[in-house]
């Protein structure tokens, strides 16, 4: 299958421009986005101001993303690791968040916020050079620019630790680093631009509340290529490779879903309606995703599990977070109900159909999920059906243009990852060396056990 890839991620990349600059040249109402000028904030006053209620829930918002992934997504990735890999898992997580929040002061925020452009910003915030403690957010005018180049810095992170989960238990330590610098400066910036920073996506009517294609499509498509360029892991397919703690992977889970209030209500950018809208509806698709998951697990394996359960519950995080803003809470629920079932089949059957040794199942989860989520978005949005979306919304357009923002991220991510991953095994090796595989990488990179016996 890998053989194919590249021809075929470059004919989609043509076709993908192509598509994208015909179908946008007509006019197509701009919609809202998770960093744009929340409505409510537009209209109380027309010169920028401070708002401490604003303020104080996006510094809380900006720790509940911060508590998403340390400790919450390293744990939900270590308790799915083998015994051996455990420390390796945490600490890559753990050090890409130290990692990618530098270097997005340096030259992320700048080149996602720092000007105008299709597919970059500019590099007039490079270092945060004129910004200072009283600056307002352009984005956000009621909230301090710190604030929100900190909340914005907790997303980046995320997303490329989000990664970690497709090629746990074999790559080396320095080139997971290596990697996450090269990918994350050539695709979550420029995706995140187009998105939210004004650029190509945005200014054509592209609907992401909170990261359906910047975050979760972004970083799965980079997870599977990952899976595939690195092959699979020694014993896969003829050794049970169970994970070594459900209960961490439970406590990951339910950190995650805590910090996803964050995330998604965050993306309001105000503490206002839109915020309550995300946040009922992070609960209710949640929670009925969490149901289908185990509902249709039950059905095929005779049992409901807590590895089921806790993976429904991200899948139905992973499919809201696009939607949280602009869907009713009916539409949260439908959204919930069909990314269990669906992130059910992506890390079943979808799976064994790409052949990929994705460990942790991030593109099945995550991949999916933020596939259907962005979709579907485009449906429940429209205000017959609970959406917040004007009169004149239409459906069938607002299809068309999520379809071709998905289509555009699925091939920006998977060929800037797949030449981030060939450039870094041409300067450092992918790979650890198989001894090093089956000692685990816990004591061949870091040096330490998770456990002492």
């Amino acid at each position: 299958m890998k053989r194919f890839l590249i021809p075929l991620l470059a004919a989609l990349t043509l076709l993908a421009g192509t598509t994208l600059s015909t179908a946008f040249a007509a006019d197509a109402p701009a919609q809202a986005t998770a960093v744009e000028v929340p409505a409510a904030a537009a209209a109380v006053a027309a010169v920028p101001r401070l708002d401490s209620g604003d303020t104080a829930w996006m510094l809380t918002s900006t720790m509940l993303v911060i508590l998403m992934t340390i400790p919450g997504l390293a744990l939900f990735y270590g308790g799915l690791a083998r015994t051996k890999n455990m420390l390796s898992v945490l600490a890559q997580v753990f050090v890409i968040f130290a990692l990618i929040t530098l270097l997005w002061a340096v030259y992320g925020y700048s080149l996602t916020f720092g000007g105008d452009g299709r597919f970059f910003a500019g590099f007039g915030r490079l270092f945060l050079d004129g910004i200072g403690p009283d600056t307002l957010s352009t984005a956000l005018p009621t909230i301090p620019e710190y604030v929100f180049i900190a909340f914005q810095a907790t997303f980046a992170a995320i997303t490329v630790a989000l990664t970690v989960g497709s090629f746990a238990e074999r790559m080396r330590f320095a080139a997971v680093l290596l990697f996450a610098v090269l990918w994350f400066t050539f695709s979550y910036l420029p995706i995140a631009h187009m998105v939210w920073g004004g650029g190509l996506l945005a200014t054509h009517g592209a609907l992401d509340f909170a990261g359906g294609t910047v975050v979760h499509i972004n970083a799965g498509v980079a997870g599977l290529v990952g899976a595939w360029v690195l092959g699979r892991r020694l014993g896969y397919g003829r050794e049970a490779f169970k994970p070594h703690s459900l209960t961490l992977t439970m406590v990951g889970a339910s950190l995650l879903w805590v910090g996803w209030f964050g995330f998604n209500a965050g993306s309001a950018g105000a503490a206002n309606g839109a915020a309550a809208l995300a946040f009922i509806n992070t609960i209710l698709a949640t929670s009925a995703a969490t149901l289908s998951w185990i509902g249709g697990e039950a059905l095929y394996k005779g049992k409901a599990s807590m590895l089921g359960a806790a993976s429904g519950a991200v899948a139905g995080l992973v499919a809201v977070t696009p939607a949280a803003g602009f869907v009713g809470p009916i539409g949260s629920v439908v959204i919930g109900l069909l990314a269990g079932l669906a992130c059910l089949w992506g890390v079943g059957g979808l799976k064994k159909l790409l052949g990929a040794d994705d460990a942790f199942d991030v593109f099945g989860v995550h991949g999916v999920g933020g596939i259907l989520g962005a979709l579907l978005t485009g449906v429940f949005a429209a205000p017959e059906l609970g959406g917040t979306q004007g009169a004149d919304f239409a459906i069938g357009h607002q299809l068309w243009v999520q379809a071709q923002s998905v289509l555009l991220t699925v091939v920006w991510s998977g060929v800037v990852a797949f030449l981030a991953y060939r450039l870094t095994d041409a300067l450092l090796g992918l790979r650890v060396r198989e001894d090093e595989e089956r000692q685990g990488l816990d004591i061949a990179s870091h040096g330490e056990s998770a456990y002492h016996y």
